[in-house]
């Protein structure tokens, strides 16, 4: 493992961790419902950030594990590295992310997480962290506009004060009116592509209630990707 065995992992303000996930991360944006905040550092610098958080609609996740209370589980909503970190740091840092839960809030029984296959990767560091792949599903809820902005559709259901929400109506002359997503539709196009969703049990005796797929199917759907460019696993691993 080399010098990934130095990282230091530690909580952060969610300052720091936002500005580097903005920076860092390929969707150029953080999730504003993150609550756990951890900096991986080497040298003594921030070269990676994870941040934890509830799910934005934990009332279809919780029933995924069985028995599974409220506040029991937790998502990975984000997971950012630069390219100072040598090679295997991505997992060896979610091993101590999870070590850290396990001791702190030993409440938390899984973690659910979710890889953009639209954009940017099929989960490969999830499955090197022990994660099990539990859905792959065609992804059409990322919305191309015509300037370049890419959004997720529930952001435009849910919250009109988001951000996100207010630049697009600026941005194309919109009316904030019950009909915005109609507006929306007329001038967004989705993204092809998928999302898989990954689990991973902190509580081993907790029972998975949903279909647990191998990592074979991913090939089998045509839904691989790696750093934003679309490749199945066999491939990967030929470059190995």
């Amino acid at each position: 493992m080399g010098r990934a065995k130095e990282i230091i992992v530690k909580v952060i303000p969610r300052k720091i961790a936002n500005d580097f996930v903005k920076k860092h991360h390929y969707s150029g944006k953080v999730v504003p419902y993150s609550t756990l905040h951890l900096g991986c550092f080497l040298d003594g610098k921030l070269h990676g950030v994870m941040q934890y958080g509830h799910s934005m609609v934990k009332k279809n996740i919780v029933g995924f594990v069985e028995g599974t209370g409220w506040n029991e589980f937790i998502e990975l909503n984000r997971l950012a590295f630069d390219n100072y970190l040598p090679k295997y740091s991505e997992s060896r840092c979610i091993a101590i992310s999870i070590k850290l839960i396990k001791k702190n809030a030993p409440h938390i029984k899984w973690i659910v997480s979710f890889a953009d296959g639209t954009q940017c990767g099929d989960g490969t560091i999830y499955r090197a962290s022990g994660f099990i792949l539990t859905n792959i599903k065609v992804n059409k809820t990322m919305l191309l506009f015509p300037k370049g902005e890419i959004i997720a559709d529930i952001v435009f259901r849910n919250d009109y004060k988001d951000p996100q929400v207010k630049k697009i109506v600026k941005n194309y002359n919109l009316t904030f009116t019950k009909n915005l997503w109609s507006q929306i539709k007329e001038i967004a196009k989705p993204l092809s592509g998928y999302q898989l969703r990954y689990i991973y049990l902190i509580d081993k005796s907790c029972k998975i209630t949903v279909p647990i797929l191998p990592f074979s199917e991913i090939d089998k759907q045509g839904a691989g990707m790696y750093k934003g460019k679309k490749i199945t696993l066999a491939e990967r691993n030929m470059r190995i």
